[in-house]
């Protein structure tokens, strides 16, 4: 079982079962990436826009991973070789909410920084670990957060989308009424 050979590879470590328990509370319901994106908005408010976006999309991904557990109902690891690390709020395991909502954060929030190249080196930087914390936490079975990164990863593409569709909407109706005001002016 790949779940017990990721326990016995890395729990052990000196720092690893804090370091997944931290990533644990930090991902709990999304909070840790809506609060990075409130901070984020009001420190950068030139990039406000993509901020609240990166924290939308991350609450959207968590949504829709808890929708889906509800419909999947796959039950959390239950072996005696693995070792659960930490308290969950549900039983249900199919897809990793954490492993959703991070994907989209980071990758959401990468995009939001201006940093050339944010949207691949935030998640290359975050989600791995957050991935590998659950598993060695004994709460996901590997294809709980494949899918849950993959789930997060579409997310955060809808949410480019709908702030771009957004946008765009924005910029026509600004055009719009400017042309309505020169039009009465004239009048």
């Amino acid at each position: 079982m790949i779940l017990v050979g990721v326990q016995a590879q890395l729990a052990g470590r000196p720092g690893v079962l804090p370091a997944a328990r931290g990533l644990s509370h930090f991902g709990e319901h999304s909070l840790g990436w809506l609060g990075l994106a409130a901070l984020g908005a009001v420190l950068q408010p030139k990039r406000r826009r993509e901020y609240v976006t990166a924290g939308v999309g991350a609450f959207v991904a968590h949504a829709a991973s808890v929708v889906i557990k509800r419909i999947v109902r796959r039950k959390r690891p239950d072996h005696p070789y693995i070792t659960v690390g930490v308290g969950t709020p549900s039983k249900l395991s199919f897809p990793s909410s954490h492993a959703t909502s991070s994907t989209a954060g980071a990758i959401l929030l990468g995009r939001a920084s201006g940093v050339p190249g944010g949207a691949v080196l935030a998640p290359a930087a975050v989600v791995p670990p957050m991935l590998a914390s659950r598993m060695v936490l004994g709460v996901h079975y590997p294809t709980d957060v494949a899918a849950g990164a993959a789930i997060g990863a579409v997310t955060a593409l809808a949410a480019i989308e709908g702030e771009r569709l957004w946008a765009d909407r924005a910029a026509r109706c600004s055009a719009k009424d400017r042309k309505n005001q020169t039009k009465g002016s004239d009048d």
